[in-house]
């Protein structure tokens, strides 16, 4: 059995200076997803009702992803699995035919994955308060990356679809307050539904430990830009970057032989 590496110098290849243990998070699964997410229901802004009562037809604009709600829940009958629910808030932008006029709403994407996060039972703690002390340490992170969607229809209908509607939802004041003025809940009697095509990555992580190689400290090549008058930031702009006083030594053994680098 080959020797297990260690923290610490290694001499096996030169590009590399070190072996280090870093405390970090490790993805455990990922999905990708190209959704197609037809008929959602646009709720518009107070403003934005007259326009759509009095169009002909309507045509999309935009849409931005203004927030993504991501909830972790354990699955009891898969060991190690855990579903994730992300709901997606987006601002739609509209135009009305034939007069041409922007308009605004609310649309609300739920999805659901399902994803293995391994099993952990320890409860971690931190010097500056923050800890799990009920349990909760053993749920895996998830993360979501999520760009813009793309408008790809809209529509109107006289009758609504079937829909949980948004006054049973509790919507962020930070997603209320992005459009300036009141969402209608109930609409007029035109109902507007866009199509949109989102892209999304959904990752499970937990906190590990790792060994990883290091092949040097990060020091900027790029120097700030300061003064060029003969003036003490001048002189001060000629001394040498301490890289070693912002990185600790390897050991405390030489630290002499380490402050001796200066």
């Amino acid at each position: 059995m080959a020797d297990r590496v260690v923290p610490g110098p290694v001499n096996d290849n030169d590009c590399i200076k070190e072996a280090v243990c870093i405390s970090t998070r490790k993805i455990m699964d990922s999905c990708r997803d190209k959704d197609c997410v037809e008929d959602l229901r646009v709720y518009p802004t107070v403003s934005s009702l007259p326009y759509i009562e009095s169009a002909f037809s309507v045509r999309p604009k935009c849409a931005q992803l203004l927030q993504c709600d991501v909830s972790v829940s354990e699955i009891c009958l898969n060991r190690g699995y855990y579903t994730v629910d992300v709901t997606y808030f987006y601002k739609i932008t509209g135009e009305t035919f034939p007069a041409n006029q922007s308009f605004t709403g609310l649309a609300v994407f739920d999805k659901r994955v399902m994803l293995f996060g391994s099993e952990g039972r320890v409860r971690s703690f931190s010097s500056d308060g923050s800890g799990t002390p009920d349990g909760a340490g053993s749920m895996p992170y998830a993360e979501v990356d999520a760009v813009d969607p793309i408008a790809l229809h809209m529509s109107l209908a006289e009758t609504a679809l079937p829909d949980p509607g948004i006054d049973q939802r509790d919507i962020p004041q930070a997603i209320l307050d992005s459009f300036g003025e009141e969402i209608s809940v109930t609409g007029g009697t035109r109902h507007v539904y866009v199509t949109l095509g989102q892209f999304s990555i959904i990752r499970l992580e937990r906190s590990t430990q790792l060994l990883i190689p290091a092949y040097d400290y990060c020091l900027p090549d790029k120097e700030c830009v300061g003064s060029s008058e003969d003036d003490p930031c001048t002189m001060f702009g000629r001394i040498r970057f301490p890289v070693e006083e912002f990185f600790p030594p390897d050991n405390v053994q030489n630290c002499e032989e380490y402050k001796d680098l200066v």
